[in-house]
């Protein structure tokens, strides 16, 4: 019943009463981020939302556009600024989806939207994540972030897709504000941001 009648409702009236609340905080970091980014403060990207539908992602910028000698972007380590170091580890980076949580492209809570080159990647299972919106925050998100392997996340995603309770997504939401107050799990092991997923192997899991 929550799912289908009141968690739209829920998030609606939620990420407006954000926006309003953390205006101030928005226009000063859409000037800091003119003046650091050299431009334009916003990211905006293709990612794929409930039933696999594609939308338009808005984030703050972390990342400046230097490329290499042959016009390429380089490596994300090199482009991350210091400014989009400290965006990424405080999560003020994610406040302008709150727009899109408003549009209803995502939710408070679900599978984290990721790129739309991972969707033929993806196994049947995997696939479940996007019978639900995707989420500012997930149950992936508080039990390790970036720190756990693609493979846990997305099975976090599915447990979540399969249980959806207004209890749950208030637990999510606590267990997130917590996390983000310690900044966990900010980067992978390995990475700076995240490895790319290249697919899960047959075996795993086996």
């Amino acid at each position: 019943m929550y799912a289908k009648c009141f968690k739209r409702v829920f998030d609606f009236i939620l990420s407006l009463g954000a926006i309003i609340v953390l205006s101030p905080i928005l226009i000063v970091l859409m000037i800091v981020g003119a003046v650091a980014m050299g431009g334009n403060p916003f990211f905006t990207q293709e990612r794929p939302g409930k039933r696999e539908r594609i939308f338009k992602l808005i984030k703050f910028r972390t990342m400046n556009n230097k490329k290499d000698k042959r016009g390429n972007l380089l490596p994300d380590e090199k482009r991350l600024t210091r400014y989009g170091k400290w965006l990424r580890s405080t999560s003020l980076d994610e406040l302008p989806e709150l727009f899109n949580i408003l549009r209803g492209d995502m939710a408070i809570v679900g599978p984290r939207p990721l790129l739309v080159r991972y969707l033929p990647r993806y196994n049947k299972e995997q696939h479940k994540r996007h019978r639900v919106r995707p989420g500012l925050t997930g149950l992936a998100q508080v039990n390790g972030r970036n720190a756990i392997s693609w493979e846990d996340k997305f099975r976090y995603d599915v447990k979540y897709v399969n249980n959806v309770t207004f209890k749950g997504d208030l637990d999510i939401i606590m267990k997130t504000v917590k996390a983000v107050l310690n900044r966990d799990g900010i980067n992978s092991e390995t990475c700076v941001t995240m490895e790319e997923f290249m697919g899960t192997p047959e075996t795993a899991g086996k």
